[in-house]
C-alpha cells in the first residue's frame, strides 16, 4: 500500500523564510513539519529543541525542518506578534508558518484538522515525493526520528540516481 499524499498547508503567515512555502516546491527534499504552540510545554522543552537539532544535522542533506505554530487553544495570547517574540527569545532559526484559523467558527486550524492532528507537539514526515510518511504525537524519540529521517533520506537518494541513471 502506497502512502497518501500529505494535504498542502493552509498558512496565515511566515517567519524564517522569504517566501511562503509550499510542499510542490519542496519536492525532491524530506520535509519534517514540527506542528507546536508557543505555550505547549512539551513543545518549548522537547519538540522546538528537537527541530533546531534536526535543522542543523540534516542541514547538508535534503531535508527540510518547517514549524507549523497551530494554535488549538489560547487563541487571545498566541497571536503573530508574540509568536515574532517567541521565535527571537528561544532563536528559532527555521522557517515557520501560522497555521490559518478554523473554518466558521471551528477552533481547530486548517492545517491541523487536514493532517487529523490530536494536539501539539506533533512530527509530520514527508518523504522526497510528498507522501506522508510518518506522524507521531507527542514526544518523538531521537534515535527513532534519526532512524526514519535516515531511511527517508537515503530512499530519496535512490530515486534521485535511478532517474538520472548510471
Amino acid at each position: 500500500m502506497t502512502a497518501p499524499a500529505a494535504p498542502a498547508w493552509s498558512t496565515d503567515r511566515w517567519f524564517n523564510t522569504a517566501a511562503p512555502l509550499t510542499l510542490d516546491a519542496l519536492r525532491g527534499r524530506v520535509v519534517m513539519l514540527h506542528a507546536f504552540q508557543m505555550l505547549c510545554p512539551g513543545c518549548v522543552s522537547h519538540g522546538i529543541p528537537q527541530a533546531q537539532r534536526v535543522a542543523r544535522q540534516f542541514a547538508d542533506a535534503p531535508v527540510t525542518v518547517v514549524g507549523l505554530h497551530t494554535v488549538f487553544e489560547h487563541h487571545d495570547v498566541m497571536g503573530p506578534e508574540a509568536l515574532a517574540v517567541f521565535l527571537q527569545e528561544y532563536r528559532v532559526t527555521f522557517p515557520i508558518a501560522v497555521d490559518r484559523p478554523g473554518l466558521s467558527g471551528d477552533t481547530t486550524p486548517q492545517t491541523m484538522r487536514a493532517y487529523r492532528m490530536r494536539g501539539t507537539p506533533t512530527v509530520v514526515l514527508i518523504d522526497a515525493v510528498g507522501r506522508l510518511r510518518q506522524q507521531v504525537f507527542g514526544i518523538y524519540d531521537d534515535l527513532h526520528l534519526g532512524r526514519d529521517l535516515g531511511s527517508l533520506v537515503a530512499e530519496a537518494t535512490l530515486n534521485v540516481a535511478a532517474v538520472q541513471g548510471p
